[in-house]
């Protein structure tokens, strides 16, 4: 892993070009098949791998340029769920959704990202982090026909993410990190059992750990249920205390325009902080200066060695320009901070 003091880094998805999805949208179908799917996959990363290196980001991801969807994609490589016959039910307490249905014990019975993986690892020399989906989102995406246990079903899902994990981290992949927006809703289901479930899918692996929570996308739903959250948001204060004593290493989460206390952060001591220093929820660049404004205030609760300037969340449902934006003012304030230390 780099030394570079303030590496940049993003919370995972990028945006699609227009040839390969539709854009400015989640779920959005390929406009490819076959061979050309996988080959216009592969010149996708290319793509926003290009970008990210443009801008001076210093840990990559593939953008989740071969995903659909953070969590579904997945889900859809495993056995025992039924993708035909949907039901619905409310995601994340916030919106319904038309999802697929649990009908029998889950099963892996193959890599799913490997390959993927391993075209990100040989296409790049810097650190790279590749994402998956968390064991609690997992579950709150789906309907549960057959364990009729959120507990249970995440579970076995963290068993299926951690023998995932260990094969991408064979690889040579730098940070392994565990998306769980669903950590900022179901507080009780955290301190039970969430928190446990996602060590057992990061457990034993020989990278860094990350988890990525943050209030979502900036989809309307998600704009939304912000508006309902009052002048101060926080959720993280009940759950931050649980991840500081985990073996997870790394923590994501969102700070620009948002209402989170950031005196929240110094309850993580100890644990690296990939602080959100980008909206996704507008179109509008940030400038370097208001990312470097973000830094500054998070460093009152943070050592400089721990933080990881980062975007709020996933940039998919933005067009390539804005992202593209974002990113150059990501590394430009981080480097405005940096120096300021340095000096």
């Amino acid at each position: 892993m780099l030394q570079t003091l303030l590496p940049t880094t993003l919370a995972g998805s990028l945006p699609k070009p227009s040839w390969l999805a539709t854009p400015n949208q989640l779920w959005a179908p390929w406009l490819l098949e076959g061979e050309i799917l996988d080959e216009g996959m592969q010149d996708a990363v290319r793509l926003v791998l290009y970008d990210q290196n443009a801008a001076g980001i210093d840990i990559l991801t593939d953008g989740e340029q071969t995903r659909r969807h953070f969590v579904t994609t997945f889900i859809e490589n495993l056995e025992g769920i039924d993708f035909e016959h949907k039901r619905t039910v409310r995601i994340r307490d916030r919106y319904d959704a038309e999802v697929p249905v649990v009908v029998g014990a889950v099963a892996r019975r193959r890599p799913v990202f490997y390959e993927h993986a391993k075209f990100l690892r040989n296409e790049t020399d810097k650190p790279i982090k590749f994402t998956l989906p968390g064991p609690m989102t997992m579950v709150d995406t789906l309907f549960d026909a057959h364990y009729q246990s959120r507990e249970k079903l995440a579970g076995v899902f963290a068993e299926i993410l951690n023998a995932e994990a260990r094969e991408l981290a064979s690889l040579g992949i730098d940070i392994i990190q565990f998306d769980e927006p669903a950590f900022n809703v179901f507080m009780d289901e955290v301190r039970d059992w969430g928190v446990a479930t996602l060590e057992r899918a990061a457990a034993g692996l020989p990278c860094k750990t990350a988890t990525h929570i943050c209030y979502g996308y900036g989809i309307k739903a998600n704009i939304d249920w912000k508006k309902t959250l009052g002048a101060e948001w926080r959720q993280y204060e009940s759950t931050f205390p649980l991840l500081a004593k985990s073996s997870i290493d790394q923590i994501s989460l969102e700070c620009a325009n948002s209402h989170v206390p950031l005196e929240l952060i110094a309850l993580l001591e100890g644990k690296d902080i990939m602080v959100g220093a980008i909206d996704v929820a507008t179109e509008q660049v940030e400038t370097p200066e208001q990312v470097a404004a973000v830094l500054r205030a998070a460093l009152k609760f943070v050592a400089p060695q721990r933080l990881y300037p980062c975007t709020n969340c996933g940039l998919v449902p933005l067009s390539r320009a804005a992202a593209r934006g974002k990113l150059r003012a990501l590394a430009a304030g981080a480097a405005i901070v940096r120096k300021e230390l340095s000096s």
